[in-house]
């Protein structure tokens, strides 16, 4: 029996072989495609992008651009692991590795949910401040609520909570068109920092938000969540259905995806245009951002939009963590837990650091934190990514379907991308530089 709300359901009745899929279809995979895409806008990668762009102007942008390609190709390669083999990744970890291995990725990603729950929380509590006058503290204890309200939607069906994430996204897709106008950014500077910037490598500052970004953007539990939402797509081993499944679930990903690229670029681009260009480098705090925004810019709308956008996001990724969450359990562990309770778990985890860092650092300090977990979540990803696509060209599970050619060799090369960019990272804190 099929326990995962998300998944996409088969039709009911079978289509016959090359109909194009139903208009409900094609909403499934858009749908799953925005579950996965909210992770990729979540307030850890407001924290990366605004450091970025404050410190750097548009030299950081090329990193945006690689790691949206990379977490595009990545996320291509998860859905077609679970639509073709009929599992997702953690349980297939379970299935093909020791159980020592198996428990050693399962407390991997374990950690990297709650490291993406800690930003999701900070980050929603700082929005809540800025648009409610709220201490820090209460706002971190409104965040963990707001899980709750969110899953509570589900009772009136998963198709009304996945229309609620995607109003969400054009919502925060809006406010970032409103303020890339208000911002009037250099293009060509912008079109120009698109190209990596090799002293990424040498700039131990520039280096630490690369992996920030990197780890932002191509997060390790929405591989696993991925491959959890398609493996059910497909109610048999018909090669045309799997075909179609395929091409649908293909266009969800990566129209999903590119508006969460557009959207993180965006918050680079506006964060290089008001902040540097305007000589405030040091600007790494959302709540500095949003105090700065709106005068110099010229009105106070920038800084609501700024804060109601950042609150849509961080509430938009409480589903993706929570379900996320309940996949690897299920996955690694063959342990089932209500939604409800998988929520208090990973929010009771997140709350207690996010605490912490409100009590020692106060209102300025939540973007170290936040910049800190999502380089906690570029170092665990390897360990999603390698198994990952292992999987995709073993032609026992995968059969004809199997991932091959250049888009594996792409996969590789993205997988020892990450790996030499973490080792440079951990090198450099190594020799402390």
């Amino acid at each position: 029996m099929n326990t995962n709300p998300f998944a996409l359901r088969p039709a009911r009745r079978r289509q016959p072989d090359g109909a194009a899929p139903r208009p409900a279809r094609r909403l499934s995979f858009i749908g799953a495609g925005a579950l996965v895409a909210v992770g990729y806008m979540d307030p850890g990668n407001w924290a990366t992008a605004l450091a970025g762009g404050a410190s750097y102007g548009y030299q950081l942008l090329g990193v945006v651009l690689l790691s949206s390609l990379t977490a595009m190709l990545l996320q291509w390669v998860a859905a077609r692991v679970g639509v073709v083999s009929g599992r997702d990744l953690a349980r297939l970890c379970r299935e093909r590795y020791s159980r020592r291995v198996a428990f050693a990725l399962w407390i991997a990603s374990e950690i990297a949910i709650i490291a993406c729950d800690v930003a999701e929380v900070v980050g929603s509590a700082v929005a809540l401040q800025m648009l409610l006058g709220v201490s820090l503290t209460v706002g971190v204890l409104m965040s963990a609520v707001s899980t709750f309200a969110m899953l509570a939607l589900q009772r009136h069906g998963h198709r009304t909570l996945e229309t609620f994430v995607v109003t969400l996204i054009l919502f925060v897709g809006m406010c970032f068109v409103v303020e890339l106008a208000l911002a009037q950014p250099d293009w060509h500077a912008a079109l120009a920092g698109t190209v990596p910037d090799p002293r990424i490598i040498r700039d131990a500052g520039m280096l630490w938000l690369a992996a920030g970004i990197l780890g932002a953007t191509v997060m390790p539990h929405n591989l696993y969540l991925h491959s959890a939402l398609v493996k059910d797509a497909v109610p048999d081993s018909n090669d045309a259905e799997i075909a179609r499944v395929l091409r649908g679930v293909s266009i969800g990903t990566f129209s999903a995806l590119s508006v969460a690229f557009l959207i993180n670029a965006a918050l680079l681009i506006m964060s290089a245009a008001v902040f540097h260009a305007h000589g405030h480098y040091d600007v790494t705090d959302l709540a500095d951002a949003h105090a700065l925004i709106a005068p110099l810019v010229g009105t106070h709308w920038a800084g609501i939009l700024f804060a109601a956008a950042l609150l849509a996001c961080g509430m938009n990724a409480t589903v993706t963590g929570t379900l996320a969450g309940q996949v690897v359990m299920e996955g690694f562990l063959r342990l089932k837990m209500p939604r409800w309770q998988r929520a208090l778990l990973t929010r009771g985890l997140a709350i207690g650091p996010a605490l912490v860092a409100v009590a020692l650092f106060g209102p300025h300090g939540s973007n170290q934190l936040l910049v800190a977990s999502q380089v906690v979540l570029s170092l665990q990803l390897p360990l999603a990514v390698v198994p990952l696509v292992r999987f995709a060209a073993d032609t026992q599970l995968m059969r004809d379907w199997r991932v091959k050619r250049w888009p594996l060799g792409l996969a590789w090369l993205s997988a020892g991308a990450i790996i030499a960019l973490n080792g440079a990272l951990v090198w450099q804190v190594a020799v402390g530089r």
